[in-house]
């Protein structure tokens, strides 16, 4: 927001010969007695910065910037994620027949030509791939000469009714039935583990790029095959395919930047009614965006699915702030002053309020640096890079461009009609009936009333996702469409809970390790939510009784160590990601029904006791990998920093509304509207079954750091009249009359710039838009509402015994 004043308190010279181009700041005389060559230095740095931009930029997501790497959690799965290799980032492709089973000829053709194409896709851990056709998935039986096995698809097979039987019993003997064979044997699982950096070129994975290799490969197969195979369906899972998923849909988000633009575009122009000085801010605010996206691309950063909203919000901000420099010109050229003349007066007077107004956006964004998840620190350094732009394009660049450029007469012309209480100022006027001690009275039991109601429903607010599948795509998305076809049809979810043990060499085959991890595998199958437990203990059950004949009497843990290295042996051939090659790391994964917050917490309290009251020095019970670990991580990082975000937000606040207006009585004023939208925000979360995550973590923060810019101005104006003497009812009067239409202008234009995030296929971000929407309209509605009523009682004489300094200029308005 920004300032400016009326014609009552600083008379303006008509024309440039009576103006001294050598007064005004050391910065003013900088800027616009060489206008030149500010513009010439601007448009080389568009160029090069959009040059940038064009040939640099890229977008893509990386799997361990998203997790919260500090978190302990987090640092054991990294440091074993070698040992765990089918815990971490992999891919799981269902291939199902819709027209039969997986026994027919045609159909298991198909699945050899997927399996072969996904094992030479770049970017993939060949090794440990695992189908019906890998050669690691094996079958083992007890006969009377002893144990027999082999791989599961047969050396010989040919597709032959002989060869087919022979499969469909290498299959019940393998029992992979629902963790690779679907429970309805209509479909079986590809498990496609991935690399890190792909190991040809040293690059990171390219999502984008191996998401449509395998749309490529979904696409080609089920449309009817080359005669060779069958037309099957394919589903497919897995972070890789979410966020090639998110990162299509981000390109789809970029024609609502443009809808976003025509949105702002029609509202500056409804309040202005000038073509040129709105199409000039409109054209500051997309090179404000294009220098960020330029920076961003130079210092080597790239794009992700949360900060691609960043640009989208420097837009809606740039617009609302250059609108604010165009209504002070427009007000001095409507009271006959030259535009140059009325350019510096503007840039004199509104600088130095732009500023604070823009560094009380960046609180907003600088306190997600606490959040220790790297993609949301990227966010915070991307906005910070975009708020930095701004104070050049919007505080320094604009005022000069329309030094040129001006406003059309009419629309000068409309300003200082405005001002005569026509229009927007009418319909304001009626807000200072909230001066009063009956409407102050009523606004504010109102307003405690709805904060009393909202933050009963904000104690429901859970941390985490509140949905299946996966919560940033829409429910019908086709990802989210896989997942439920992949959770319905197969006992094994996507959703792994891996407790690591941790022993020393050749220690996971000792038998009191062995019975500890059996206990926690019970222990976890206790805990609602968890499906069933997978672990070496338990191979090693069953490969022992499959040594006596199957006997159940030895179903169990033997206590001599050669049975139980015999035991490790057979379960290593049959399933070598049980344990690693040492013996020293072994995970005890829980397959959980879903990762809610609920579930996750549940699972995390049973493990995490387990672990306090076993661990020993010779073994620990370390937590987590897994999906659902990770999942588990960042919901206690997510907890933690949102108490933290919002103490160090409205702290920040508090220090800046402080700095300005030197009384805690202003401070409160000021900050009450915020906190009660906070309390609402929050209800609001609750009521559209949206919880505290990633995605939502910084939209709180963002809302608390631009909202306070009403506050701060409308409050300046009102007291820097109360000041000298004016009574509270026409201070408020006269801050409606010079910040009220702006400050509603704000929100609005703000509100739509976001609101137009509700239609992304992404849902996350439109979760993102809606509840900044709602955070921009209601801190404008509590600012104009709250303000006045909150006087009455605490600033009914303003702060004559303090020393008040209000923006540059005898009266401010507000961006």
């Amino acid at each position: 927001m920004h300032a400016t004043s009326s014609h009552e308190d600083l008379p303006l010279p008509g024309g440039l010969d009576e103006f001294n181009p050598n007064t005004g700041s050391r910065l003013e005389r900088l800027v616009f007695n060489r206008r030149r060559l500010v513009i010439a230095l601007c448009a080389v740095l568009t160029v090069v910065l959009g040059f940038l931009a064009a040939t640099r930029l890229t977008l893509n997501a990386s799997f361990e910037r998203m997790l919260p790497v500090s978190h302990p959690y987090i640092q054991n799965y990294l440091e074993h994620r070698n040992d765990l290799r089918s815990l971490g980032n992999a891919l799981r492709i269902v291939v199902e027949n819709p027209s039969g089973d997986i026994y027919d000829a045609g159909y298991l053709e198909s699945l050899r030509k997927i399996n072969d194409e996904l094992v030479l896709t770049p970017g993939v851990d060949r090794a440990w791939v695992k189908s019906l056709w890998s050669p690691a998935v094996r079958w083992t039986e007890v006969t009377e000469e002893g144990f027999r096995g082999g791989p599961v698809m047969p050396d010989n097979y040919d597709g032959s009714p002989k060869a087919t039987e022979q499969l469909r019993g290498n299959i019940a003997r393998a029992g992979i039935v629902g963790s690779l064979i679907g429970n309805n044997f209509k479909s079986s699982m590809v498990v496609v583990p991935l690399l890190d950096k792909d190991p040809t070129t040293g690059e990171r994975i390219d999502y984008r790029a191996l998401s449509q290799h395998i749309e490529a490969i979904r696409t080609k197969y089920e449309s009817a095959a080359d005669g060779q195979g069958a037309a099957v369906r394919v589903h497919v899972i897995g972070f890789a395919k979410l966020v090639g998923d998110l990162i299509e849909g981000l390109f789809r988000v970029a024609m609502y930047f443009g809808f976003a633009a025509l949105v702002a575009a029609g509202i500056i122009y409804a309040y202005t009614r000038c073509v040129r000085s709105t199409a000039l801010v409109l054209a500051c605010s997309l090179v404000a965006v294009l220098w960020q996206l330029g920076l961003v691309a130079g210092f080597g950063f790239e794009l992700d699915p949360y900060s691609i909203l960043v640009p989208f919000l420097v837009f809606a901000i740039g617009v609302s702030h250059g609108a604010q420099k165009m209504n002070g010109i427009m007000q001095d050229i409507g009271r006959g002053a030259h535009r140059l003349v009325a350019a510096r007066y503007t840039f004199r007077r509104l600088f130095l309020a732009g500023l604070t107004a823009l560094l009380a956006d960046a609180v907003g964004f600088a306190v997600l640096m606490v959040i220790d998840i790297p993609v949301i620190k990227d966010l915070a350094l991307t906005a910070s890079i975009g708020v930095a732009v701004l104070i050049l394009t919007n505080l320094i660049l604009l005022p000069v461009l329309l030094s040129y450029i001006g406003v059309s007469p009419v629309a000068a012309e409309r300003a200082l009609r405005a001002n005569t209480g026509r229009g927007l100022d009418r319909l304001l006027s009626g807000l200072d009936r909230f001066v009063g001690r009956r409407w102050a009275t009523g606004a504010l039991i109102v307003a405690a009333a709805l904060t009393a109601f909202g933050f009963a429903t904000s104690q429901n607010l859970k941390i985490g996702d509140l949905d299946a599948g996966a919560p940033e795509l829409r429910p019908d998305s086709r990802y989210n469409r896989d997942n439920a076809y992949t959770t319905a049809n197969y006992s094994l979810s996507s959703d792994q809970f891996a407790v690591i043990v941790k022993t020393g060499k050749e220690g996971c085959l000792k038998y009191d390790t062995l019975i500890e991890a059996d206990r926690l595998s019970w222990a976890l199958q206790q805990v609602d939510g968890v499906q069933t437990t997978v672990s070496l203990p338990d191979a090693v059950r069953r490969i022992t009784a499959g040594s006596y004949e199957g006997s159940p009497k030895w179903l169990t843990i033997a206590r001599n160590q050669h049975v139980l290295n015999y035991g490790a042996q057979q379960a290593s051939v049959n399933n070598p990601d049980l344990f690693n090659t040492e013996c020293s790391v072994m995970p005890v994964i829980a397959y959980l029904a879903d990762h809610r917050a609920e579930t996750l917490d549940r699972v995390v309290q049973a493990s995490a006791e387990f672990a306090a009251a076993h661990n020993t020095p010779q073994r620990q019970f370390l937590l987590a990998a897994g999906s659902a670990g990770i999942d588990a991580a960042t919901n206690i990082v997510v907890e933690k920093a949102w108490t933290q975000m919002l103490l160090l937000v409205y702290g920040a606040v508090i220090v800046l509304c402080f700095i300005t207006f030197r009384s805690w009585r202003a401070v409160v004023v000021a900050i009450v509207p915020l906190i009660m939208t906070s309390i609402l925000c929050e209800a609001l979360m609750v009521w559209l079954g949206i919880g505290v995550k990633v995605a939502t973590l910084p939209v709180i923060a963002l809302g608390v750091g631009i909202g306070i810019d009403y506050a701060l101005y409308l409050l300046s104006v009102q007291l820097a009249q109360q000041r000298v003497g004016v009574p509270l009812g026409e201070a408020y009067r006269r801050a409606l009359q010079f910040t009220g239409k702006v400050v509603v202008l704000v929100g609005v234009t703000l509100a739509a710039g976001v609101i137009t995030w509700a239609f992304s296929p992404i849902k996350f971000q439109a979760d993102m838009g809606i509840l900044l929407a709602f955070m921009f309209l209601w801190n404008m509605i509590g600012a104009v509402i709250l303000i006045p009523a909150l006087s009455h009682f605490l600033l009914p004489t303003g702060l004559h015994s303090r020393r008040v300094t209000p923006p540059v200029g005898a009266v401010a308005t507000a961006t």
